[in-house]
């Protein structure tokens, strides 16, 4: 799983977006500053992003910028939502979570009904993966208590779930700021979601 780079001119010119635009981005917290790829070339040092990351962030800039403030923007992008808390009720209601996976949640972890945003965004993973059927509900348990177990982790950093299979057998992976994944033959990777994209989208459907 080795994610393609894409150059900081070849972005400027696909998305028409400025120099100078990109990097007051970058301040305000709207583009990850680990997304900014130092590499050697043949003429010098140059910078480069993970393409499908990238390109898909600036689309949601430029579309969601008419109708709320950078600041605003980049309190939606951050991880850092600690005080955010819903009810289970809520979940549902907003299409975050569905009855059948909050069930399955709710026997799983024992916390109440009161969900602050880490149990949110555990309850959404499993959603997304159960729901499409990439997961059975052992893996399920699987998903949830690697995520519990790194959860401090997940706050600060830009990580990627990767449920593989081999033989049979499941193993559940969280990757940080990681570039490429490299797996033994025989190996199949069943799922791959970045974490940081999961939280934009809860905070969407709560916008």
């Amino acid at each position: 799983m080795s994610e393609e780079l894409i150059s900081k001119k070849d972005l400027l010119d696909l998305t028409g977006i400025s120099y100078g635009q990109l990097y007051r981005w970058k301040r305000k917290d709207l583009i990850p500053e680990e997304w900014f790829i130092r590499k050697s070339t043949f003429t010098g040092q140059e910078t480069f992003f993970p393409k499908e990351k990238i390109l898909e962030r600036i689309d949601k800039i430029q579309t969601m910028k008419e109708n709320l403030s950078l600041d605003a923007l980049a309190d939606m992008f951050s991880p850092n939502i600690s005080d955010l808390q819903l009810e289970k009720d809520d979940l549902i209601k907003r299409n975050i979570v569905s009855d059948t996976v909050m069930n399955f949640y709710l026997e799983n972890d024992m916390n109440g009904l009161t969900f602050q945003f880490q149990r949110i965004l555990e309850a959404y993973v499993l959603e997304k993966l159960l729901q499409s059927g990439e997961i059975n509900l052992d893996e399920g348990k699987m998903v949830l208590q690697v995520l519990k177990d790194n959860a401090p982790l997940i706050k600060q950093k830009s990580c990627e779930l990767v449920i593989i299979r081999k033989l049979g057998v499941s193993s559940c992976l969280l990757l940080i700021n990681a570039e490429a994944v490299y797996l033994e033959p025989g190996t199949k990777m069943v799922a791959s979601l970045s974490l940081m994209t999961c939280m934009e989208e809860i905070k969407s459907k709560l916008l």
